[in-house]
């Protein structure tokens, strides 16, 4: 055959390789405007791992992660593996998935101590910032069973103890890990803020305790006050029907403990004698007045005339005048009404036998004198 012939079939043959060649493009090929987000698939050149390696959608990464963690390996370098993955999602501030790493690397039991107290230390910085305290402060605690001079550990726990306000442990920590490192910064630091808030702490504890044992002396001395005067006391729970003559001594340092719903209690003077909160009820319109401090030798016309030297808003007819108001203590258990004589000392009705406070708050109600609501509201009940 010549050779022109040659060629012209070489050209055909040719022309019809690349035709039949031609085809649809290869599925996995690069985009020149993509070719970032291309590398990012390829475990060589990955900057961050998935979340979750899923066999099916990552094959390659899978079978890395299989080969880095091999069973075959040692545990300790197993565990070796784990912490440096720790320490990676450490330095993205991915705590949560340093935590799961450092926990695998133990899962390994290695025979290195001073490798499980790294995974333990690790960890807790990783707990510690999730504000896991009391994790991080466990992991330093077992970090230091398997290397007891672990300064990166002491460190660690001395912040946890500062952060749980554990302030004396926080010092103790920091003594120690100075004795290795005298000149270690962040202990220095730690150790000055715990000690000032031990102090702190403890002087607020004096000052609670003096100022319990001071109530304490003020609610006994009270009691006595009270108790001398055979004044009877009940508690304010319904179905309650005890008094002072039947409450033991504890009972009623409880009872003293208990402000009313105005705030106020009773109170004793450096001469031994009492104030009482006194509230004053006026049902004809459901209006009512409270002293917090009704001394007991107070007469109850002066505390009237002082109360009505002006007329008050709600006494539309203007008939409430010291003069012409009556006040009554009720028997409750009688269902009994008894007058109070207006120039009665406070101390004088509180020893009456039928009288009872409750709640530490002596009660009386108040009406206007031969008025059509008194007689109607007085009809009935037992006056005495």
């Amino acid at each position: 055959m010549e050779l022109p012939e040659l060629e012209r079939l070489c050209d055909l043959s040719l022309g019809s390789f690349v035709e039949n060649f031609q085809g649809p493009c290869y599925s996995g090929r690069f985009h020149e405007d993509q070719w970032e987000e291309e590398f990012e698939k390829i475990p060589l050149f990955m900057t961050k791992a998935p979340s979750e390696i899923d066999p099916l959608k990552n094959p390659d990464l899978a079978c890395l992660q299989s080969i880095i963690f091999d069973d075959e390996r040692s545990p300790e370098e197993q565990a070796r593996m784990y912490k440096n993955e720790g320490n990676d999602y450490f330095k993205e501030k991915d705590y949560k998935k340093a935590v799961t790493s450092y926990t695998e690397g133990l899962k390994r039991k290695c025979a290195d101590p001073n490798l499980n107290a790294v995974l333990h230390t690790n960890r807790a910085a990783a707990q510690y910032y999730l504000g896991n305290i009391r994790s991080a402060l466990n992991d330093v605690m077992a970090a230091r069973k398997r290397k007891p001079c672990h300064l990166k550990a002491i460190v660690r726990g001395a912040l946890c103890h500062l952060e749980l306000k554990n302030y004396a442990e926080a010092v103790n920590w920091c003594d120690d890990g100075l004795q290795i490192d005298a000149k270690e910064k962040t202990l220095l630091e730690v150790r000055a803020k715990a000690d000032k808030l031990k102090r702190t702490e403890e002087r607020d504890m004096r000052k609670a305790k003096l100022k319990e044992k001071k109530e304490q002396n003020t609610n006994e001395a009270l009691l006595q006050a009270i108790k001398a005067r055979k004044v009877n006391l009940v508690p304010e729970a319904a179905g309650e029907e005890d008094d002072s003559s039947s409450a033991g001594p504890c009972k009623l340092l409880d009872m003293l403990n208990i402000k009313n719903p105005y705030g106020a209690r009773p109170s004793v003077d450096d001469q031994g004698r009492l104030s009482w909160p006194v509230l004053f009820l006026y049902p004809e319109y459901a209006q009512s007045d409270f002293i917090s401090a009704f001394h007991e030798d107070s007469r109850f016309i002066d505390h009237l005339l002082e109360m009505f030297d002006e007329l008050p808003p709600w006494d539309l007819e203007h008939k409430y005048h010291a003069g012409n108001l009556e006040v009554y203590f009720e028997d409750e258990e009688r269902e009994e009404l008894y007058q109070v004589p207006p120039k009665s000392t406070l101390r004088q009705v509180l020893q009456h036998h039928r009288c009872f406070v409750k709640d530490l708050t002596p009660t009386f109600l108040v009406c206007v004198e031969s008025s059509l609501f008194s007689r109607n509201y007085l009809r009935g009940r037992n006056m005495q």
